[in-house]
């Protein structure tokens, strides 16, 4: 795996322990945001600014919350509250809301930072399993375990529309357990075996795969769209075609699908794409996130937790910029497991100080419009003095 300048970082949550920061280049864990137990899907990086992370109580069974943490403090900056349980989330591409699917079958938008409920909507007759943003933002797609798949445009959900053009079919036999998609084609997995394509506004099967010895967890799609890799329940990772007639590669080997001989210890929660395209990383119920090289389907680096298994896994593109990434010194750590402030770049801190930042921005506009306003006041009194002595001098010079 080549390294970069702007490294990335992995971060993985899980249900019985913090989320984990690791540096995708050396595998070291940087550092630990403490407080949730989130379940699958759970974790969604907000933008550059926040990690959101839904969480579940055992004291409070019946009613749910999502943690949103800042880079640099371990705890949660805010602890959102919603009215029952929730696991998948995503956020918008502009880091303005946070999508949550509920036991109940709802979807929730949330505001950020305020963490204000601003629409919800019944989506699914069973819990919400998984949420994807289509390639374009412009639409939220969620599955469900009643084996449906609806997408809803996301303009219509955050202005609060009377009424939302909400599509759905349903795709599998059991639970929707992950949803890509690219140009108008949907590809969902399930745990009942299969990676289907669709066609997303008619919602008809393009193509099904069902060589898969066990549920599928997880799919993700290579840079250029003409491979899908898939998930196993069994720790496997599958290798095969998304186009109608498999490539070369698949052809050769004589199946629709090839399984990468090195495997996991535990079911694949995760799988994504990155460094453009040359490795996949996948993480684990075992605990462990392997990074593969693509061109082989071989394991080049492998780490992982103490705390637990992994319940999801999320990328951070680019946030290293600024970091002593793969460091363990003492002053790399703010003393409570977060980034230490000064390890940040500037543009990333700026980004991450937006909510203060904007608050006292409009604390000196209101101060400036105040001080303009009176300004304005002073001005025309003054102005008033100077016409009236005006007219004084010009009847003066009348009467004269």
């Amino acid at each position: 795996m080549s390294s970069s300048s702007h490294p990335n970082i992995i971060l993985t949550s899980s249900p019985d322990g913090p989320i984990t920061a690791f540096d995708a280049t050396a595998g070291v864990a940087l550092c630990h945001f403490s407080g949730s137990r989130s379940p699958c899907h759970g974790l969604a990086l907000v933008g550059n600014s926040f990690i959101a992370a839904s969480h579940i109580s055992p004291e409070t069974p019946s009613s749910g919350s999502i943690h949103l943490y800042n880079w640099w403090s371990s705890t949660a900056l805010h602890n959102f509250l919603v009215p029952e349980p929730v696991a998948p989330l995503e956020a918008s591409p502009d880091g303005l809301y946070i999508f949550a699917g509920g036991v109940s079958g709802c979807v929730y938008t949330l505001s950020v930072p305020s963490g204000d409920i601003i629409r919800s909507y019944s989506a699914h007759n069973k819990p919400v399993s998984c949420l994807k943003i289509s390639e374009d933002g412009s639409l939220l797609i969620s599955g469900s375990d009643d084996g449906t798949i609806a997408f809803v445009p996301i303009f219509q959900i955050v202005e609060n529309s009377s009424s939302l053009m909400l599509q759905s079919f349903v795709a599998h036999g059991g639970t929707v357990t992950a949803i890509e998609q690219y140009d108008s084609t949907i590809i969902s997995c399930s745990m009942d075996s299969t990676v289907k394509f669709w066609g997303m506004f008619e919602g008809t099967k393009l193509r099904q795969v069902t060589l898969f010895p066990c549920a599928v967890m997880g799919v993700a799609l290579d840079q250029m769209k003409t491979e899908f890799f898939a998930a196993g329940s069994d720790g496997f990772i599958y290798n095969g075609s998304s186009l109608n007639v498999g490539t070369k590669k698949h052809s050769n080997r004589g199946g629709e699908c090839i399984r990468w001989p090195q495997k996991h210890e535990g079911g694949i929660v995760s799988l994504i794409i990155m460094s453009g395209g040359k490795n996949l990383v996948s993480a684990s119920e075992d605990g462990k996130v392997f990074i593969w090289e693509i061109e082989t389907g071989k394991i080049i680096m492998a780490f992982g937790t103490d705390m637990g298994c992994i319940s999801d896994m999320v990328v951070a593109n680019g946030i290293g910029q600024g970091l002593r990434l793969g460091k363990r010194d003492i002053d790399s750590w703010d003393g409570y497991g977060g980034f230490y402030k000064e390890e940040l770049s500037r543009t990333l801190k700026e980004t991450l100080d937006l909510e203060e930042v904007l608050k006292v921005a409009a604390k000196d506009r209101t101060r400036a419009i105040d001080m303009l306003e009176s300004a304005i006041s002073m001005y025309e009194r003054l102005l008033e003095l100077i016409l009236k002595e005006a007219m004084k001098l010009g009847l003066g010079s009348s009467k004269k």
